[in-house]
């Protein structure tokens, strides 16, 4: 896929307000600080599309983004570790609920992982989350470029043991760098993939 046009749509707290249309939608979501928002640039190939910051919780809202006219990535608020109140983080814990549970429009999510790091409890508890609620997922692995293969490697195959204890068969799983565009081409071609699928069963 090539992604000829991407521009910011809306940005709210509230699902009803989300955008009206039946386009599908990809919702992005991760840990604070997983490099979401440079991964949403790459994918769009604009350099400003979703704000990056070195501070950890700067996205805070539901935002729309309208791919080549025809379909919405959605940037959600990371979670775990943000400079915000207890108060705030309860708020946006129910506004991404809400979002997942009431979003017709929602083909899949995309949950960031940071390759650095072993399986994160916080991780493996949303993947479950996801799938007690029927929610389908893929896993899109970030900073591959901070590993050599053989770390990425064993970093993934660490991630599949600890899924495969509970799930039948594991989620389609994307490594990617941001700073290098590595895997950006292989997650817009799985999105072309599901829109196409989604016109055929239309």
């Amino acid at each position: 896929m090539h992604v000829k046009s991407a521009r910011f749509v809306i940005s709210n707290t509230e699902v009803a307000k989300c955008p009206k249309s039946k386009l599908p939608e990809y919702a992005f979501i991760g840990r604070s600080n997983v490099g979401k928002s440079s991964l949403i640039n790459a994918l769009c190939n604009k350099k400003n599309l979703a704000k990056t910051s070195s501070r950890p919780g700067k996205t805070q809202l539901i935002n729309h983004f309208l791919i080549n006219e025809n379909w919405h990535l959605v940037d959600l608020p990371g979670f775990g570790y943000a400079r915000v109140s207890k108060t705030q983080k309860k708020v946006f814990q129910k506004f991404i609920t809400n979002y997942f549970k009431e979003r017709t429009q929602l083909v899949t999510a995309f949950l960031l992982v940071d390759i650095r790091h072993e399986p994160q409890p916080i991780d493996l508890n949303f993947m479950q989350w996801l799938g007690e609620n029927f929610i389908p997922f893929s896993i899109i692995f970030t900073k591959a470029d901070k590993l050599k293969p053989k770390a990425i490697e064993k970093n993934i195959a660490d991630y599949s043991k600890e899924l495969l204890d509970t799930w039948e068969e594991l989620p389609p799983q994307f490594v990617t760098s941001s700073l290098h565009r590595s895997g950006v081409e292989e997650v817009l071609k799985y999105i072309d993939s599901l829109n196409a699928s989604l016109k055929m069963e239309n």
